[in-house]
């Protein structure tokens, strides 16, 4: 397998949302504990990054899987298929990702505590469990709620700690103030999942998968994907008004009036190629300028 095929395979432009709650976790360390572990930041960003992409292999591995066991024409469009990689390499490709991650991580909590290993192998055993066994996650109406938990929660926690893990105090306040700063991350995960899903029904109802939009109708799934995104902000206020966020964070806030028109969009048609970008554009909208606010809000501490 090449490079090239490894990059088309892996989806690497799709790693952002591994990064966005990743830099924020750093910066909320920064923030609220005056530390920063530049080593354990660049190790546990690598770690998130090379898990993200096995799973994304291997979803892109079971699409084809099934695609060419029905003898599907599309399935010739998709990279296993246009790039002629056979399927042996694929699964080679997704083993050896997810298992440097496994190595890097264990070698983190090694130098950390137990603390986490729960946190990110936690989020690593719901990335493998998202496709795999006889229910795959990505098969049931939980989907958005594991994937925000993993990639929102998870991954913003697991950096918050490593940052601070000789300081921070980890008693129910501390744990609901993470909670609270992971949710903007968290819900743009699950918008993008859920706008996906919203778009692909039809094709997974054939394919034996019932996601959320299947039990509760298109309509309340909309309904849903809207109110997360205002969960997005209020989380944001909270975290202003508990002081784990700069004052400065506040500037993000300016961001709503676009999002809301993205929102719009989307809700007035759901389509793959001509609206789900709105989703997408949003996933970077609302988590860019926090880390920015952030960021100056911390060095100049306003």
């Amino acid at each position: 397998m090449t490079l090239k095929q490894y990059i088309l395979l892996a989806q690497m432009e799709s790693t952002t949302t591994s990064f966005f709650p990743a830099f924020i976790g750093i910066l909320y360390a920064w923030y609220n504990y005056d530390t920063f572990h530049l080593g354990f930041s660049l190790l546990g960003l690598l770690t998130a990054i090379l898990f993200h992409l096995a799973v994304n292999i291997r979803d892109n591995y079971l699409d084809y899987y099934i695609a060419d066991n029905k003898n599907a024409d599309y399935a010739q469009e998709m990279v296993v298929g246009k790039e002629n990689i056979p399927l042996k390499n694929v699964r080679l490709a997704y083993w050896i990702s997810g298992i440097v991650a496994l190595v890097i991580g264990l070698y983190l909590v090694l130098q950390t505590s137990l603390f986490l290993f729960y946190i990110g192998f936690g989020g690593m055993l719901i990335g493998a469990l998202y496709t795999m066994g006889p229910v795959p996650i990505n098969s049931t109406p939980y989907g958005e709620f594991f994937v925000g938990l993993a990639m929102g929660f998870g991954i913003f926690t697991a950096m918050v700690y490593l940052n601070a893990y000789d300081v921070i105090q980890l008693d129910w306040i501390t744990m609901f103030q993470l909670i609270i700063a992971s949710i903007p991350t968290s819900i743009t995960v699950m918008s993008v999942s859920l706008a996906n899903n919203i778009c692909d029904l039809e094709e997974d109802i054939e394919d034996n998968r019932f996601t959320l939009p299947y039990h509760i109708g298109v309509d309340k799934a909309l309904v849903v994907f809207k109110y997360f995104y205002y969960a997005a902000y209020i989380a944001i206020i909270l975290s202003l008004l508990f002081g784990t966020f700069p004052r400065l964070v506040a500037l993000s806030l300016l961001t709503f009036p676009y999002v809301l028109k993205n929102i719009r969009i989307f809700m007035k048609e759901q389509d793959k190629k001509t609206t789900f970008i709105t989703t997408i554009i949003n996933s970077a909208v609302i988590p860019i300028p926090i880390i920015i606010t952030l960021f100056i809000g911390t060095w100049l501490d306003i």
